[in-house]
């Protein structure tokens, strides 16, 4: 069984919904997963733009959401999740606060990158880790990993 990610709001590459980005209602979309390995004790799901600032030349990548210690029972976040699974802890994104950031970008059509990681632990608490911090905390401890990419273009 291969872990899979998906959203009902958008398909593997294509547009993200407006409402789901900074010319919308900026709220998180709804994404499901299955396949959650055995032995998965949490999940930490990390939204990032490797095409920032602009497709054409990117010079960085902008972190839109990192979620982590989500419970492995957890069959998805609903949209615009306000309260999130209990025992989950959020990271900052580059906008450097908790929570979903959407889709803004300045130039050009950006692919998001939407990534689920089942991991064989459950991370002490990092004091809203950045992407970095996550990653360095996550290592030798990932089972499986699904990407799920959306693009948008303002």
């Amino acid at each position: 069984v291969t872990m899979k990610l998906t959203s009902s709001a958008f398909g593997q590459n294509e547009d993200i919904p407006k409402k789901f980005t900074c010319d919308g209602e900026e709220i998180s979309p709804p994404l499901s997963w299955t396949g959650i390995p055995d032995g998965t004790r949490s999940l930490a799901l990390v939204i990032d733009d490797p095409d920032a600032p602009d497709p054409r030349a990117p010079k960085t990548t902008w972190v839109h959401w990192v979620v982590y210690n989500i419970p492995p029972g957890t069959a998805g976040l609903k949209e615009g999740v306000r309260q999130l699974p209990q025992g989950s802890l959020e990271g900052l994104n580059d906008w450097k606060h908790t929570g979903f950031g959407g889709p803004c970008p300045p130039a050009g059509r950006h692919r998001y990158f939407h990534k689920l990681y089942a991991l064989d632990t459950v991370l002490p608490d990092l004091n809203k880790p950045t992407k970095a911090r996550l990653e360095k905390a996550m290592k030798g401890h990932i089972l499986a990993r699904a990407d799920l990419i959306g693009r948008y273009q303002r």
